[in-house]
């Protein structure tokens, strides 16, 4: 990365960090309520896959929930899709869903839908939606879509999850299988992916260093052997 590029992404994220106390809000009986969030990464990786070309990434999520478990919020991220016909620079997410617990059993769901929109290559939108159960340290998902990427296919992403605290640290690692129908693209076909992590905060500010790895079915020499580190701020 051309280094005004990546001064410019510090730049907004220290914009971004400044002005996040002001994000968060809650309403009077405390029914309802807002949160944000900012982050710096090395890389974009979603699913296994680099978004940012092994770039750095800035990202930041708005959020609104009820005490209830609904909830609807929309994230934002640069992206570099050289593949697709437009070359989309910009990805923006916006979901909604329903979280909570199975009575006092201890296992929690989430369900929801989610629209992928990239403002300058619109035809790579998409419409997926989602569910995942969790039980202590461990969680379970699965995402579908019959458009994935724009390229009317069908895909579903599989995941299986586990988060663990020790002191001050937090420890995670995951499996996703990315289940397509046909070949989404020329290299592209079905393929496993797997991260493991650490994180913890620090003056209010979360740190997270990650390895992001794939089989060979996924697609480019982006996809393998990632180590992401990304700064972020919750409000």
């Amino acid at each position: 990365m051309k280094l005004k590029k990546l001064s410019t992404l510090y730049l907004t994220a220290s914009t971004l960090f400044a002005a996040s106390s002001a994000m968060a809000w809650e309403s009077a009986d405390g029914a309802w309520s807002t949160s944000a969030s900012v982050a710096l990464s090395t890389d974009y990786i979603w699913r296994g896959v680099s978004q940012t070309d092994n770039e750095a990434a800035i990202s930041g999520s708005f959020d609104i929930g009820h005490s209830r478990g609904l909830y609807a919020g929309v994230w934002a991220s640069n992206v570099d899709f050289e593949a697709t016909p437009d070359n989309a620079t910009i990805e923006v997410d916006y979901y909604a869903g329903f979280a909570g617990e199975f009575g006092g059993s201890g296992v929690g769901y989430d369900i929801g839908a989610l629209y992928y929109d990239y403002p300058d290559a619109d035809s790579a939108d998409f419409f997926e939606v989602y569910g995942s159960l969790n039980y202590s340290f461990i969680t379970a998902g699965i995402a579908y879509s019959d458009d994935v990427f724009g390229t009317d296919t069908d895909a579903t992403y599989y995941t299986l999850d586990a988060g663990y605290d020790i002191g001050m640290f937090s420890l995670a690692a995951g499996i996703g299988y990315y289940d397509f129908d046909d070949e989404v693209a020329a290299g592209l076909d079905s393929y496993t992916s797997y991260h493991v992590g650490v994180s913890t905060e620090l003056a209010g500010f979360g740190l997270d260093l990650s390895y992001y790895d794939v089989d060979d079915n996924a697609i480019s020499d982006a996809s393998s052997d990632n180590i992401v580190f990304t700064l972020s701020k919750s409000m």
